[in-house]
């Protein structure tokens, strides 16, 4: 039903897009720092539901509502590239903190660690806009059921998603405590972390005027 070429790209596509530090990595990286791998792991559960609503939802006619209705898509990229791009800020300004410096937050339990996980991702502009504008280009109409397919490939993409997410989750600490050591180290993850936020928010504004399409 679906090509092993259109799997192909898709599990590249979304090796990318996980690879690009983004609110899920940003909330995961600093959970496991602050509390801990299995407050990370347990938070990283939380965005899988996430991913599994989004893919859910684009499949039965989440889509078809943004056709209808342009100007709620277009909004929803345009807030999600702001939202980027002040997360590019966060990180490029003087005295930004970087992706994996450590931070204080509060003990949560592991029910609020899921929800907000959760939360994190249903409001993750990366995750509309993989399953609103990216999946369908693998879809090819000709073999059919383009439902499972979307299902089929959305599944590709949470599986890369979640293995990624997962040594991200584990290593955290570890590579907290080498930025500690090595503060110059630091200072290059903020910019390279902000530079790869800069332009993927950049990119998703220029697909702001684009309409969705089913």
């Amino acid at each position: 039903m679906v090509s092993w070429a259109a799997m192909a790209g898709m599990a590249v596509t979304a090796l990318a897009m996980v690879l690009t530090p983004g609110p899920n990595m940003i909330y995961l990286v600093s959970r496991s720092i602050s509390q801990g791998r299995t407050a990370g792991l347990i938070s990283l559960a939380g965005t899988a539901v996430g991913f599994v609503g989004y893919l859910t939802l684009a499949n039965v006619g989440l889509a078809v509502v943004f056709v209808a209705v342009p100007w709620l898509f277009m909004g929803f990229k345009a807030a999600g590239a702001l939202y980027l791009g002040y997360l590019a800020w966060q990180a490029l300004r003087p005295g930004g903190r970087g992706l994996f410096e450590t931070t204080d937050l509060p003990r949560d339990s592991n029910g609020k660690l899921f929800r907000m996980g959760l939360v994190t991702n249903l409001l993750n502009p990366k995750a509309a806009i993989m399953y609103l504008v990216l999946i369908p280009q693998f879809i090819d109409p000709s073999r059919g059921h383009t439902t499972a397919q979307g299902f089929v490939l959305g599944g590709v993409q949470i599986t890369v998603s979640m293995l990624v997410n997962a040594a991200i989750v584990v290593a955290a600490g570890g590579v907290a405590a080498l930025i500690a050591r090595r503060p110059e180290w630091a200072v290059w993850q903020r910019r390279i972390t902000g530079t790869l936020l800069g332009a993927v928010a950049l990119l998703l504004a220029r697909e702001v005027p684009q309409r969705a399409r089913v």
